[in-house]
């Protein structure tokens, strides 16, 4: 092989790939093309190796490579710019095309909460089995209240924060299974239902929404999406679709993964709510009102920017040529 002409041949080649492998920064259409560009320039180190393997020229593609391998994993670390994607993107989209499973265990929760509310204020022996006539005034009296007032304002947002974020968590990871998250979904419908019973059978129906409403709205509606999601990874196992099951398990179970860290954030919205709204000396009606505005505030996100980014053709997934390569599934 004449080196020299195969040198001259492919050095504007190699001199892209050095351009590039230079920048700090590189768009999308850069990036493929390094990439491209390292695939080729590796074969002609190849070719020089075993063609004609002039120290020189060796030394140089390996150091190239070397160079174009390090700037192919600085650009694939995480960045504010994927930051700010996947939070107007990859979240607002997975929650938008999972949107009917979450609204459905939505609704389905608060109808269970209002039926197990009615019956246990008609069967009031449903509490007064398990507490005593002065534990019960003491809990709707002082106690029920206190609860948001025990702890310091920051030192409470935190708590409830990490304790929300944990049996969202718990949601999301048994889905697998599907039972063990219906189970979770009802302790806690079960546990809102008999204390508003208990609080609205002894005349503290305003107490009691007055403290609930302003955090419980994005809260409760952050467990019922974790809640959905655990489902539809279940789901995705039993009826598969066109797809293998191994595949669409682990489609569902990377969205889930995008909803799981995006609801971080909404929780940590809802706990500095509890931590800091709830307990305030704000009047009632202002502070359920900055509960409705941070509910109404997610319900946009989802419907439209989470539209947006779907119609756009995200769907909460890792892209494309993150997933690796798979059988292909006739439909």
């Amino acid at each position: 092989m004449d080196l020299d002409a195969y040198v001259a041949a492919r050095s504007r080649y190699w001199g892209r790939l050095e351009e590039l492998s230079n920048r700090r920064r590189l768009t999308g259409a850069e990036g493929d093309e390094l990439l491209d560009l390292y695939q080729r320039v590796s074969t002609d180190l190849s070719v020089v190796r075993s063609a004609a393997p002039d120290p020189s020229v060796v030394s140089y593609l390996s150091m190239l490579l070397t160079r174009a391998r390090v700037s192919m994993v600085s650009t694939r670390t995480t960045t504010w710019a994927d930051l700010v994607g996947f939070f107007t993107r990859t979240f607002p989209a997975a929650l938008y095309r999972t949107r009917w499973w979450w609204v459905s265990t939505a609704l389905t929760s608060v109808l269970v909460i209002a039926l197990i509310a009615a019956w246990t204020l008609r069967h009031p022996e449903v509490y007064t089995a398990q507490l005593t006539p002065a534990e019960i005034d003491a809990y709707v009296g002082t106690d029920f209240a206190h609860y948001y007032r025990e702890f310091p304002h920051h030192e409470f947002a935190t708590l409830v924060w990490v304790n929300n974020a944990w049996v969202a968590a718990q949601c999301i990871a048994l889905g697998v299974l599907g039972l063990p998250v219906l189970y979770l979904l009802f302790t806690n419908v079960a546990n809102v239902g008999v204390v508003a019973a208990l609080m609205m059978g002894h005349d503290r129906t305003s107490l009691f929404f007055g403290l609930i409403l302003p955090h419980g709205l994005l809260e409760l509606t952050a467990v019922f999406v974790a809640g959905a999601v655990g489902l539809r990874l279940f789901w995705s196992w039993v009826e598969p679709g066109p797809r293998t099951r191994l595949q669409a398990f682990a489609a569902e179970g990377r969205t889930a993964v995008a909803i799981a860290v995006g609801l971080v954030a909404v929780l940590l919205v809802s706990g500095a709510i509890e931590g800091f709204v709830t307990p305030s000396g704000l009047p009632t009606w202002a502070r359920i009102g900055i509960g409705v505005v941070a509910e109404s505030a997610f319900l946009v996100y989802v419907f439209v920017v989470g539209r947006r980014a779907h119609l756009h053709g995200v769907t909460g997934d890792v892209e494309a040529r993150d997933v690796g390569d798979h059988d292909i599934v006739a439909a």
